[in-house]
């Protein structure tokens, strides 16, 4: 492999959807890091969120198992978590702004109460659920988990949030479904980037019932052991740490369960570019970069890219003979 330079904000993303972004290292350079401690990250002592009328607590579920049978089951890693001033002002959330270091302004002003997850579909118990009967489905569980984006750039964050196979339990699946499409709020009023035609809204994406159904795919409620806030997908973002990050959809709204694989946004709008699987593969290329090697937003330098996002060992078997080499 070559070495591999920084990839300008002109490559990563189509034309139409940058004016002037300034470097993605700066957000980092600015921010520093947290270190991670013997806990998977203190929820004691919060700090006001950005946008938020109060300081609102996730009530997580405290774990009985070791720190080496978290690391086991992948649902924490050893690394230093990026810092929270970084997760906050540093995002991809189009429904806003395609300016990154703009979304936090833009979403602060945006309101979840009363909101209202429609799950439906091929499932025996179609219902709609408010945060809070999610959080009595399961109470909100900690996971320190990378998220490395399809623009080669990465993090580590400690999300707050309950497995998504608890919520499909719930409604029982029938055995015609397969697929699980998931769908963004749309409302141009309160989401004013939606009011641009950079991608067809609302946003949609997709998993196979089987990735859906492993245990490390989450419903965020919350990071840094504070409520989701609005500039990262409040109140509910889907977190699957073993494929890119455009995978993790937010402020969901509904759920449903199909028979066949649904047309997701990136892939209906660049299917050369994005698939639907994306999972992370460092020797499969986006077409105008390299997949290999990643910037960690907080560290100076980059650091190689990990197979399935270096959870290969939880979720390489849902791929067994698949050729992922077509798919990114």
């Amino acid at each position: 492999m070559n070495d591999i330079h920084e990839i300008a904000d002109s490559e990563i993303t189509p034309p139409a959807f940058y004016d002037n972004r300034r470097n993605f290292l700066r957000a980092g350079v600015v921010a520093g890091s947290v270190i991670a401690t013997g806990s998977l990250y203190r929820w004691l002592n919060p700090v006001r969120l950005v946008g938020s009328a109060g300081t609102h607590v996730v009530p997580i579920q405290p774990s009985d198992e070791s720190a080496e049978e978290l690391l086991a089951k992948g649902w924490r890693v050893d690394e230093t978590m990026t810092a929270e001033t970084s997760i906050l002002n540093y995002n991809n959330f189009y429904e806003f702004t395609t300016q990154k270091e703009a979304v936090a302004a833009a979403a602060a002003n945006f309101k979840t109460d009363g909101w209202q997850l429609v799950v439906d579909g091929l499932v025996n118990k179609p219902r709609s659920f408010s945060i809070d009967d999610l959080h009595s489905i399961s109470r909100p569980q900690e996971r320190v988990y990378r998220m490395r984006c399809v623009e080669a750039w990465s993090m580590v964050i400690p999300w707050a949030g309950i497995p998504l196979a608890h919520l499909l339990e719930a409604v029982e699946p029938m055995p015609q479904a397969k697929f699980l499409a998931f769908e963004t709020l749309f409302d141009p009023v309160r989401m004013p980037g939606q009011k641009a035609r950079v991608l067809e809204w609302p946003y949609i994406e997709g998993l196979r019932l089987d990735e859906a159904m492993h245990p490390l795919a989450l419903l965020a409620t919350g990071l840094y052991s504070k409520m989701l806030p609005p500039q990262d997908g409040a109140p509910l973002r889907l977190v699957v740490p073993w494929k890119y990050g455009f995978k993790g959809i937010k402020s969901i709204v509904r759920i449903s369960l199909v028979a066949e694989q649904p047309k997701t946004s990136w892939n209906r709008f660049a299917p050369d570019e994005y698939g639907f699987l994306a999972n992370v593969n460092p020797t499969v290329d986006h077409p105008r970069w390299s997949q290999a090697t990643e910037q960690r937003i907080g560290e100076s330098g980059r650091r190689e890219t990990l197979m399935f996002n270096g959870y290969e060992q939880q979720v390489a078997g849902l791929y067994s003979g698949l050729d992922l080499r077509h798919d990114f």
